[in-house]
């Protein structure tokens, strides 16, 4: 296992190999996830909605519908590229290439999406991952995460730890759905309606 965040470098070098390195357009395992991620919402519709490590947008762009805005964020440069092609037609998706949490961002919005990211970063950026989900969450805000649960070899954490060590920087957050399935763990929290 890495000890420290996963950066840029290892991002690129993956897209370099394959536009698409974790299959998300062709695996069963993302079908079935995607379905079960977007069945889970609480919400039928979302206001404004951030997708964090959105890769090339097979998720994004079915969220769209029920989002009125959306932002997509990727550390690779050929994900976002990919990313804008695929939703080129949807005006109210928008995507950035910036490294969250390290990006200021000017709105805030109603669901958060972390999809298997939370485990490329250390115990000490998770925390920081978690003041800044605070920072761009509007009051009542859902925080929808999902992570693979087999092994994460060149990754700092596993599935499980990552989302312990988030759950405690957001501070134990009501969680209002909670599913672990043979290959993914699925988790949706709800920030209080008041700051």
């Amino acid at each position: 296992m890495n000890d420290t965040s996963l950066g840029q470098q290892y991002f690129d070098r993956l897209y370099e190999r394959d536009a698409d390195p974790w299959q998300f357009q062709t695996s069963d395992y993302e079908r079935d996830k995607y379905a079960a991620t977007l069945a889970a919402l609480p919400r039928e519709r979302y206001q404004t909605a951030i997708e964090i490590g959105c890769s090339i947008s097979v998720l994004t762009q079915m969220l769209a519908p029920r989002c009125g805005e959306i932002l997509g964020l990727d550390i690779s440069q050929a994900a976002i590229g990919s990313a804008q092609k695929r939703c080129a037609n949807m005006p109210h998706v928008q995507f950035q290439v910036a490294q969250f949490p390290h990006v200021e961002l000017q709105r805030t919005f109603d669901l958060i999406l972390l999809s298997e990211v939370l485990y490329y970063f250390d115990a000490i950026d998770i925390v920081t991952v978690a003041d800044k989900v605070w920072e761009i969450a509007k009051p009542g805000a859902d925080i929808v995460c999902v992570h693979w649960l087999g092994p994460t070899p060149d990754y700092p954490m596993t599935g499980d730890q990552a989302m312990t060590a988030f759950e405690q920087a957001l501070g134990a957050p009501e969680a209002v759905y909670r599913t672990r399935e043979q290959n993914y763990r699925l988790d949706i929290f709800r920030l209080p309606p008041t700051g």
